[in-house]
């Protein structure tokens, strides 16, 4: 049976959210399609009706948390104005902040990437996904040099740069939020990125 008309995107939501604290709980090896279904209040009937199995809500749950990181970025660089380090400077300090606010985002990203080890097709999803992350964080780096604010580099080989420092970084205060602050994370990840930007 269809949901009704109108109920269907909150109904999505509310499984795919009950998927992610699932996940942040249990992983994905512990993640079954009855406990997302119990955790998120519906029957296995309807579950199903939205998504087939475990991989496809692996995937909901991937494009949902990237699009909360995405509106926290987003507007973390609304509040910086049009200064290309400054946006910068917003880009790493919303990442770095979700790690310990958010754990849950990076959290499903370990899940991913732990199952697309073993799936071409999850792969080709993760290509995708870092390839507009790239060019996302490419624009202010490009706009830092048409200014001559930054030396001249790619700048989409200098978003892979910053991506993995922000990965990397990132991923340690998820796993050990008491090995430093996120303010000695941000301070550390700006000092590498004005060094490498430098002209």
């Amino acid at each position: 049976m269809s949901p009704k008309v109108g109920v269907a995107p909150l109904r999505r939501e509310q499984i795919v959210r009950a998927t992610i604290r699932c996940l942040a709980r249990e992983g994905y090896s512990g993640l079954t399609m009855k406990k997302v279904a119990r955790l998120a209040g519906v029957s296995p009937g309807i579950l199903h009706y939205y998504f087939v199995d475990k991989r496809a809500i692996l995937v909901a749950a991937l494009e949902t948390v990237t699009a909360d990181l995405d509106r926290r970025v987003a507007a973390a660089q609304a509040r910086s104005g049009q200064d290309p380090r400054a946006r910068l400077r917003a880009l790493v300090h919303a990442c770095l902040q979700s790690s310990v606010a958010a754990r849950e985002v990076w959290i499903v990203f370990v899940e991913f990437w732990g199952e697309m080890m073993h799936d071409a097709g999850l792969r080709a999803i993760n290509a995708g996904l870092y390839a507009r992350m790239r060019r996302l964080i490419g624009m202010p780096v490009a706009q830092g040099i048409r200014a001559g604010r930054f030396r001249r580099v790619s700048p989409i080989e200098a978003a892979a740069v910053i991506l993995g420092l922000l990965d990397g970084v990132s991923l340690q205060l998820t796993f050990d939020p008491q090995a430093f602050s996120v303010a000695t994370a941000a301070r550390f990840c700006e000092d590498a990125l004005g060094r490498y930007l430098a002209r």
